[in-house]
């Protein structure tokens, strides 16, 4: 069996922060409210149970296929009946041990996972373990980077769409959401996002399309069997999706095995991290009904950084 975790377990040293601006709250009775922590990669995690313990922090990665355990809360918990399994991981490919996990628990919502593949937590970021795709499907997973809250729903139950300025609808390949109606800097290019992603990251042939590009320095990222991977970073000048315009942000380039599980190796694709999503004051990533969901910052929230909704440009 192969499992493709997405999650981008390292750190750019050019990557840009920003604050994020007051988002209102969900406006449905059916949603779960879940507060986050920050771990040290500056990524999501939330509080889970497994078997009646905890609370356990898991990192919300939706670009990993798998729900992940670390090695210690599985020998913590016990789990000893493992089996092996082939993870595909940003940088390498290897055999790791996995463990079936009864009774996960987030929110009000209980998951039997068949084989969840059990890691070194210092590769997953210091985290407990991922909630993978396994875990959200049929869910809206909503990311209010202001509040710091994530919240999940059956998509049925989730409301409708308003209250959200940009509404871009996705296509499946193994359970993951592929932006296909965006471009950047006039390439056209399918954009996975990611929150598993400390940054964002392009295949090599984007990285051909966009050879003009200013480069920055080279950086490399470390997934999660603790392997590394060496890029060219370069920045993006203006990241078109929908109505939305990021721009001037750094974009490391690299021949990563996603792209060629996901069959994007040969056309232009990015995986569009969190240093970038956080640039909106709300994310949702609807998977039933296949949609990504964005609400824009307010004005002067967020410096060095621009979005734009075909009005003209405005500082953030």
């Amino acid at each position: 069996m192969i499992w493709h975790p997405f999650a981008l377990l390292g750190a750019f040293a050019t990557s840009l922060t920003g604050a994020a601006a007051q988002a209102p709250p969900p406006e449905t009775d059916n949603i779960e409210i879940l507060d986050l922590e920050r771990e040290r990669y500056q990524r999501m995690t939330v509080a889970v149970t497994i078997q009646g313990q905890g609370p356990f922090q898991f990192m919300i990665d939706t670009g990993a296929q798998a729900t992940v355990l670390s090695r210690a809360l599985a020998d913590r918990l016990m789990l000893h009946d493992r089996d092996t399994a082939l993870l595909v991981g940003m940088a390498s490919s290897m055999m790791v041990e996995t463990t079936p996990v009864e009774g996960l628990t987030l929110g009000t919502r209980s998951f039997f996972i068949r084989q969840a593949p059990v890691l070194e937590g210092a590769h997953i970021g210091g985290a407990d373990g991922i909630l993978g795709l396994d875990s959200l499907q049929d869910q809206r997973v909503l990311l209010d980077f202001n509040k710091r809250e994530i919240s999940v729903a059956d998509a049925e139950t989730a409301g409708p769409n308003r209250g959200y300025e940009i509404v871009v609808r996705a296509r499946e390949r193994f359970g993951q959401l592929i932006i296909t109606s965006a471009r950047l800097d006039g390439v056209q290019v399918e954009v996975v996002v990611d929150t598993g992603a400390q940054g964002s990251v392009g295949n090599m042939a984007l990285f051909e399309r966009l050879h003009r590009n200013r480069a920055l320095e080279d950086t490399e990222l470390t997934d999660v069997h603790g392997s590394r991977l060496s890029g060219l970073v370069r920045v993006g000048r203006q990241l078109e999706i929908g109505r939305a315009s990021l721009s001037n942000f750094p974009i490391m380039f690299a021949d990563s095995r996603p792209f060629h599980t996901l069959g994007l190796a040969d056309k232009p694709a990015m995986i569009l991290g969190m240093e970038e999503l956080r640039l909106f004051r709300r994310v949702a990533i609807d998977f039933r009904n296949r949609r990504v969901l964005f609400d824009l910052p307010a004005s002067a929230e967020l410096p060095r950084r621009f979005i734009t909704t075909g009005n003209p440009a405005s500082r953030l």
